[in-house]
């Protein structure tokens, strides 16, 4: 096993679209894994099924794992001494082992056609067995280097014949390891079919390139989702025979991400914002935008914070953490091996109590960028400061800031009318002239000044003053939101409110 002062941990995406909730948490135990021991987090592309290749999703990944702050130690882009980075720059390599396992009795070439393939599932499909798999069972009726002559083979093989190689599975054998979070697990061979290892065009799939690369790249620790478990015999094996099983790494099986009815579906994930961003993202199976999390206004802080629990507590009762909280209190051991519910409610939570948490100066360029995406220029980042402080904690996503704080940078485009009409009366156009009148000459602009001053012609005109306070918010503001109206006034000035409220009394005109 591998010792900890020498713990190099990867993620191995395929470059096959967007990065999404389970992806990113695997990213995160894995890099908070080695920030604790001092170790090396790499990215390596598994690029092997060029059938599967979007462009664009390599550039998207990097960019998804900026964003949220995970950047690798060593990637095609970070460098490092294990490179290429890349499996399909590496597929000189794969053959070697391959043919290797050929030659000590562990794997078999096989020459079948996809036609060939074909009528065996048919001949040997049952109501019992109905997907019948290549295995022991039928290996034996197929072409392949098991079945046929040495001479055969030896001129299939001249004549460059289409062929892959596939792992000869033992046909009773109880395949055992120690996971990190699920303890002992046991596998029998008997169930398990001969995975192919190389495929006809001499790119390997997932099982042999993922042993190979791991071992050359002297991974320590392997993180990767439960639903890689039934391959584990396959990779157990081919450890074994290429590199002994004492020099695999160890491996932890985290649980499965849940949605309200069990597994994250596709359906899921139009609903709660996957992937994790979209950059413009078009889904290669629908061909549609997608909006991920940053779109939908989360903070990177709040994502990886709520990310980490989805699986994972301290044994406290804290619930928010800081990216350097997490290195330091991460521990596998209690990390859950059942599933962990997403709820997207929780999740703007979290979202709501980082906004909260965050001074002014770490929302300030997101939130310019939100108001800009609103047709919103800021000019005056003092203003804006002063804004963020008075209005953030009425936010629960970044999108928020666009309806809480753009009335203070852009007067409104239109107003809630039917929330002032039914009750006004020239009582109350005549209040908000005289208050026009007593605003005018004011030199001192203070909130609770202009708020008394306020009260004090209420209660001169013997108004309740809740039956102008509401009309002044929709002259300041355009609706029903945002916060204490006379502060709202404050920010905004004289100049700026006097000529709102002249404005709207206008158009009731």
């Amino acid at each position: 096993m591998a010792e900890l002062n020498k713990v190099r941990v990867r993620f191995a995406p395929s470059p096959t679209g967007g990065l999404h909730l389970g992806g990113v948490r695997t990213v995160l135990y894995n890099y908070l894994f080695a920030r604790q021991h001092n170790g090396r987090f790499i990215l390596r592309i598994e690029d092997t099924d060029q059938s599967r290749y979007v462009p664009g999703a390599e550039e998207y990944i990097f960019n998804c794992l900026k964003w949220v702050g995970l950047e690798p130690d060593e990637s095609v882009i970070h460098g490092g001494s294990f490179g290429p980075y890349r499996q399909s720059e590496r597929k000189a390599l794969y053959r070697q082992y391959a043919e290797q396992l050929v030659k000590e009795g562990y794997a078999y070439y096989a020459f079948d056609t996809p036609a060939e393939l074909e009528e065996m599932r048919s001949r040997y499909k049952t109501d019992q067995n109905p997907s019948p798999q290549y295995d022991h069972t039928v290996r034996s009726a197929m072409r392949n280097s098991l079945a046929m002559s040495e001479s055969e083979v030896q001129k299939l093989l001249a004549e460059n014949a289409r062929h892959v190689i596939r792992i000869k599975m033992p046909e009773a054998e109880t395949v055992r390891f120690t996971d990190m979070i699920r303890g002992e697990v046991s596998f029998n061979t008997a169930v398990v079919d001969d995975k192919v290892l190389l495929k006809a065009d001499g790119m390997p799939t997932y099982h042999l390139a993922v042993v190979v690369d791991d071992h050359l790249m002297e991974i320590s620790h392997v993180f990767r989702g439960e639903e890689w478990l039934p391959s584990a015999p396959v990779h157990i094996l081919l450890w074994r025979y290429l590199f002994g099983a004492e020099a695999m790494p160890q491996w932890a099986h985290l649980p499965l991400i849940l949605g309200p009815n069990g597994k994250l579906s596709k359906r899921d994930g139009a609903k709660y914002g996957f992937p994790v961003f979209a950059m413009n993202w078009t889904d290669p199976a629908t061909g549609e935008l997608t909006e991920g999390f940053k779109e939908k206004g989360f903070l990177p802080e709040a994502f990886i914070n709520l990310l980490a629990l989805l699986g994972w507590n301290d044994g406290s009762e804290q619930e928010i953490f800081s990216k350097d909280e997490l290195v330091e209190k991460f521990s596998l051991e209690r990390v859950h091996s059942g599933g962990a519910k997403f709820d997207y409610e929780k999740a703007k939570w979290f979202n709501h109590e980082w906004i909260k948490k965050l001074q002014v100066s770490g929302l300030r360029e997101q939130v310019k960028q939100v108001l800009g995406n609103s047709g919103i220029r800021v000019t005056d980042e003092q203003l804006l400061d002063n804004v963020l402080a008075l209005v953030k904690e009425r936010c629960t996503l970044l999108t928020d800031f666009a309806e809480q704080a753009g009335f203070f940078f852009k007067a409104p485009g239109k107003y809630d009318m039917d929330a002032v009409k039914p009750k006004w009366n020239e009582t109350k156009q005549a209040f908000f002239l005289k208050l026009l009148q007593a605003y005018n000459p004011k030199d001192s602009w203070k909130p609770d000044e202009l708020e008394t001053l306020f009260k004090e012609m209420v209660t001169a005109q013997k108004i309740k003053v809740g039956e102008l306070m509401l009309p002044l918010r929709i002259m300041l503001v355009g609706g029903k939101f945002g916060p204490g109206v006379f502060q709202i006034a404050g920010l905004l000035g004289k100049e700026e409110t006097v000529l709102r409220i002249r404005k709207f009394l206008d158009l009731l005109q």
